[in-house]
């Protein structure tokens, strides 16, 4: 199909999409319009009372049983109660949420159907370069000031200053997942991973979407002289040296790769049951923890475990944005605000739940709370707290990450 006919029909399905959008919001109570901004010079106690009794509708990834039951089943009703606040999460992201928006901002729409959004990197660069965000405004949160503001990893944002239009909510951290039964002793660093895969040819693959990539930008890391290469901003002629190096290496490596490099998983979730039906040695997550909840879950085999190469591992940081034209930019503060306290963080970083990585710096917090996390963080089947700080990268340019992503599947499949 040619390219043009492909965006004319992207464009008819998404201005399709917002019609029923507007519909269905149209449903929903909102506080009196006004922007997050603005509200920000308020009394926290105004915004609070501004929220009671409204809707505000969420769009967030959607992509994990473990990730919706948190927010369906233990957030919303929370929110509710305390609140008086509905809190609906749907289904957007990336591009999504970039293509929406643009498609009402266009439209001169001052009122939007969305109040809260999950961003981080390119998203939220995109939202921030086309003025689709409301800001600033985190700073006002009461749960701001627990924050860990000190971590690079949270304070910036694939090297890019929030500024208060995000609230950061979680961490993460790239970790392969092994199952120790089977691979009793794993690669420790690129290096030693690069001999594993060329001695155990066909055992092992990466995927195609967000976590494959992110695995790969930390190989362009390591064999190019660390994350501090690529600090600074995008830089053409440093990014494609490095692609060479990286690609070179990619190459050499496809023989001894699953299906001998002629398929990749398109997904995580692919990944995963390639590693549990015994296909490969090695998963991938974006998420250091998962291996424990989706061992608990019967996903994959409950001796899996984490590992985080010594080389470095990619970590970053999710965040809370709301919309230039957010229906109920009040509702989304005080959602924010609720889930950057330390019970939903607490909460949602319980193997039992989530697994997600807090925000809030420990010594911030009360000791009855710091006794609560360390409970939790303890956990023998976790990556040890000081080995994910000392192992931990940052993200740069979201530019890499476009540029490397796109050249991948040009290139190499």
């Amino acid at each position: 199909m040619p390219s043009d006919r492909r965006h004319t029909l992207k464009r008819r399905s998404a201005v399709g999409l917002l019609v029923l959008a507007v519909l269905i919001a149209g449903c929903a109570r909102h506080a009196p319009r006004a922007a997050a901004v603005d509200l920000a010079k308020l009394p926290w106690d105004s915004v609070v009372a501004r929220a009671k009794g409204t809707t505000v509708v969420w769009r967030m990834w959607r992509g994990d049983p473990a990730v919706n039951a948190f927010v369906d089943h233990w957030a919303a009703p929370r929110v509710l109660a305390e609140y008086g606040i509905m809190l609906q999460a749907v289904s957007g992201q990336g591009n999504e949420l970039v293509d929406q928006l643009t498609i009402e901002q266009e439209a001169g729409a001052r009122t939007g159907t969305a109040s809260l959004l999950w961003i981080n990197g390119e998203t939220f660069g995109a939202l921030r370069t086309r003025a689709l965000l409301d800001g600033p405004w985190s700073a006002v949160l009461p749960s701001a000031a627990l924050v860990d503001s000190a971590s690079p990893i949270i304070s910036r944002d694939f090297e890019q200053d929030p500024a208060g239009f995000e609230s950061p909510w979680g961490t993460v951290q790239l970790a392969l997942i092994y199952d120790r039964a089977r691979t009793p002793q794993p690669p420790q660093t690129v290096a030693e991973l690069v001999a594993w895969i060329r001695a155990h040819p066909g055992r092992f693959t990466y995927d195609q979407s967000f976590a494959g990539t992110t695995f790969l930008k930390g190989v362009l890391y390591a064999l190019n002289g660390g994350a501090g290469t690529y600090a600074g901003g995008f830089d053409s002629a440093k990014y494609i040296a490095g692609r060479t190096r990286l690609f070179a290496l990619l190459d050499s490596l496809e023989p001894s790769l699953w299906r001998q490099g002629t398929q990749y998983p398109p997904d995580v979730a692919a990944l995963h049951r390639l590693f549990a039906n015994g296909e490969i040695d090695f998963s991938i997550s974006n998420n250091q923890n998962e291996a424990i909840t989706k061992a608990m879950q019967g996903v994959i085999p409950a001796t899996s475990r984490a590992l985080v190469l010594r080389d470095g591992t990619i970590a970053n940081t999710h965040y809370l944005g709301i919309p230039f034209n957010a229906p109920n930019a009040a509702g989304a503060m005080v959602v924010a605000n609720f889930l950057l306290a330390p019970g939903a963080q607490l909460e949602k970083q319980r193997p039992t739940v989530w697994a997600d990585g807090t925000v809030l710096r420990m010594d911030k917090l009360p000791a009855e709370w710091r006794l609560r996390f360390d409970s939790v963080l303890n956990d023998p089947r976790l990556v040890p707290s000081d080995s994910l700080r000392a192992y931990a990268r940052p993200e740069v340019s979201p530019r890499y990450h476009e540029r490397l992503q796109d050249d991948w599947r040009r290139m190499i499949r």
